[in-house]
This record gives C-alpha cells, structure tokens and sequence, in this order.
C-alpha cells in the first residue's frame, strides 16, 4: 500500500463506520444491548482508524482543491463546510456518549446519543461522499 491508497482507504473506513452506526441503531431498538455495544465500539475504532489515516495522508499530500466542473463547485464546498464543521464537532459527542455508556449512564447516554447518532452518520456518509466526488466523479478536479 501506498500513500495513493489511502483516499480509498478513509473512505472504506467512513463506509464501515456508516454500515456499523446503522447496525448499531438496529440493534438498540431491537433492545439487543450486547450487539449494540458492539457495533458501536467497532465503530469508533474505526473512525479512530480514519482519523489517523486522514491526517498521515494530508500530512505528506497537503490540502486537495476541487476545481472542476466549476458548476458543481459552491455543491462540493458546501458538503465539505458541513462536513468538516461536524467532523470537529462529532468528535467530543462521541467522546461524551462513549464514556457515559461505559458508566453506566444509561439516561444521560441515550440524551446525547439522540443528536451523536445523525451527526455522525452524516459525517461517515458525506465522508464517502466526498471520496467519490474527488476520486471517482470528477477526479480531474483534484
């Protein structure tokens, strides 16, 4: 593996997370506490492992530009703003919502988790979104 790779890469991470988060939804309105909690620390290791993979990868390459089609542009920007804020913003929720699950802060958890949950699952989806914008759509534009 390369440092080519690893767009492809942050976004299969981000796609997991996405698939994870759905699972663990699924399971916790089914009441299957275990599959939940499983799902959910799956996917925080891996948006932890994204993480990591995304800074290597911007560390050596730098920023990416989205140029063209100029029409598509203001679209692009825009998914990336929003995603980019909530990045920075999910991280302490997760954080929040993670330790008051381990406590035992079963109420508490479930009043944030309200507001993680989308959050996060719109950071994970954009996320790939974005990959393919950049990579597979239009990749001419990078």
């Amino acid at each position: 593996m390369n440092l080519s790779d690893l767009p492809a890469v942050n976004a299969s991470l981000n796609g997991l997370s996405a698939i994870l988060l759905t699972a663990g939804y699924c399971f916790i309105r089914q009441k299957n506490q275990a599959a939940h909690r499983n799902c959910m620390v799956a996917a925080v290791c891996t948006s932890t492992l994204f993480l990591v993979s995304y800074l290597v990868y911007h560390s050596q390459v730098g920023r990416t530009v989205f140029r063209e089609p100029q029409w598509f542009r203001p679209i692009y920007l825009t998914i990336l703003l929003t995603h980019t804020v909530l990045a920075v913003v999910i991280v302490p929720m997760v954080l929040a919502t993670l330790s008051r699950a381990i406590k035992g802060r079963f109420e508490l958890h479930k009043k944030i988790a309200r507001w993680t949950w989308p959050l996060w699952m719109y950071v994970s989806v954009t996320g790939v979104v974005i990959y393919l914008l950049l990579y597979q759509i239009f990749p001419q534009s990078k």
